[in-house]
C-alpha cells in the first residue's frame, strides 16, 4: 500500500511547490514584462504623459478610453524619488504606486488632496529622506507611479492636458 502512495505523495509535493512557486514569481514576471515595456517609450524616475488611449495604441491589456494616463517607472537605487501631482479641478484623478512585485504601495486621489497639490517621497528603508516630508517607504528599488484622470468626453483631453503635464517624478540628490 505505501509503495501506491508513494508516486501519488511525489506528485503532490511537486505540484504544492509548482503553485506556490507560481504565486511568488507571478508577481514579478508581469512587473518586470510591464517595466520592459515602458522602458520603450517612458525615461525611469520622470512621469510620460500619453495621449487618450485608443485601440492602436494601448499599452493596458484593457485601457479606459474615458481615463487619461501618465506614467513614472521608478528606480530608488539611485535615492528617494519626489512625486508631485496636482489634482484637475472638477475631475476623479489619482496617483498610485505598484512595487516590483504589482502590490499597491500608495493611492491618492482628488478628493484626498481636497483642491492641494500633492508631494511624497518614495524610499527604501533606511534612505534618507529631508524632514517634514510625507514619506512612502516601498519594500523594493523599483516599480510604477500611475496617474489616471477621468474624462466626461475625450474631448476634454487637451483642456486637461496643462493640469496633470504638472505631475512630476525626480530623484532626490543623496
Amino acid at each position: 500500500m505505501i509503495r501506491r502512495l508513494a508516486p501519488l505523495a511525489v506528485v503532490a509535493l511537486v505540484a504544492l511547490c509548482s503553485y506556490y512557486g507560481t504565486l511568488a514569481a507571478a508577481p514579478y514576471g508581469l512587473m518586470r514584462l510591464a517595466e520592459a515595456k515602458l522602458a520603450k517609450t517612458a525615461p525611469v524616475n520622470n512621469f510620460t504623459h500619453t495621449p487618450p488611449v485608443r485601440a492602436e495604441r494601448q499599452f493596458v491589456v484593457r485601457p479606459s478610453p474615458d481615463l487619461l494616463y501618465s506614467v513614472c517607472p521608478y528606480d530608488l537605487t539611485a535615492g528617494p524619488l519626489e512625486v508631485t501631482a496636482v489634482p484637475v479641478p472638477g475631475r476623479y484623478s489619482s496617483i498610485s504606486v505598484f512595487d516590483a512585485r504589482t502590490d499597491n504601495a500608495f493611492v491618492r486621489n482628488d478628493e484626498e488632496m481636497a483642491g492641494k497639490p500633492m508631494r511624497v517621497v518614495l524610499a527604501l528603508e533606511g534612505q534618507q529622506v529631508p524632514t517634514g516630508l510625507e514619506t512612502v517607504r516601498v519594500r523594493y528599488a523599483t516599480g510604477i507611479v500611475l496617474q489616471r484622470v477621468l474624462l466626461a468626453d475625450p474631448s476634454e483631453a487637451a483642456a486637461v492636458d496643462p493640469i496633470r503635464q504638472k505631475a512630476k517624478c525626480r530623484t532626490l540628490a543623496r
